[in-house]
């Protein structure tokens, strides 16, 4: 009799944590469902050139509402919704797994060294990788270049054919098509952006005149 009592308390025990557990993930997918519809929903305003983000809680987006090209307006938007997307998923995934974790009575303190060491050598072995999708991030919420302009950096100028958060593509004058990684873009001049005046093309020098021809047709002698 008393070994049957405990096994029903297993048993209750068992049901109470499984439910637990689904009701955190019913939560967790609910909020992630919610805050997915909000992003899309935001980025289609800005796909459409909405001022939805003129609101003063969203001004720090406002760079993207600046007078572009469609397909430059639509390829930002696509970025920065996905890198929103991106974040809510990992951060939603993170803080349901260590919910469930809890529940089921796992100790996590252990679990959270190991990940934290891992990221450590993770970003100590990817530190280009990580500082390239920065530089993206920044290029694309800061309004530096996008598609269709013409850029002048160090070593390349060109038209910019593609923006990504890795790699910016850039086809020469000559044709030559340029991958550009954004972390290592240290300086970059936006002829598109502001009031670009070509150079003069090069005049003769002064102490090397060009001869005249003699409109006479020479000097009698």
């Amino acid at each position: 009799m008393e070994r049957l009592i405990i096994v029903t308390w297993n048993w209750d025990l068992a049901w109470s944590r499984l439910l637990a557990v689904g009701i955190a993930i019913l939560v967790n997918f609910i909020i992630w469902a919610v805050l997915r519809l909000v992003i899309s929903r935001i980025v289609r305003r800005i796909r459409l050139g909405s001022s939805i983000l003129n609101i003063r809680g969203f001004r720090w987006a406002q760079p993207v509402l600046r007078t572009l090209d469609s397909e430059r307006r639509v390829k930002r938007a696509e970025t920065i919704g996905s890198l929103l997307n991106s974040v809510v998923t990992v951060v939603i995934v993170v803080i349901a797994v260590i919910y469930v974790l809890q529940v089921l009575g796992v100790n996590i303190a252990p679990v959270l060294t190991s990940v934290g060491i891992l990221g450590i050598a993770i970003g100590f072995g990817c530190q280009q990788l990580i500082r390239d999708f920065l530089a993206g991030i920044f290029i694309t919420m800061e309004d530096q270049y996008g598609i269709g302009d013409s850029i002048e950096t160090s070593d390349v100028v060109g038209v910019v054919e593609s923006v990504g958060l890795r790699i910016t593509r850039v086809r020469a004058p000559d044709g030559a098509i340029w991958y550009l990684r954004n972390g290592e873009i240290l300086r970059l001049g936006n002829r598109s952006q502001g009031n670009y005046i070509a150079p003069a093309s090069d005049s003769p020098a002064p102490d090397n005149p060009v001869p005249s021809s003699d409109p006479v047709g020479g000097t009698a002698r």
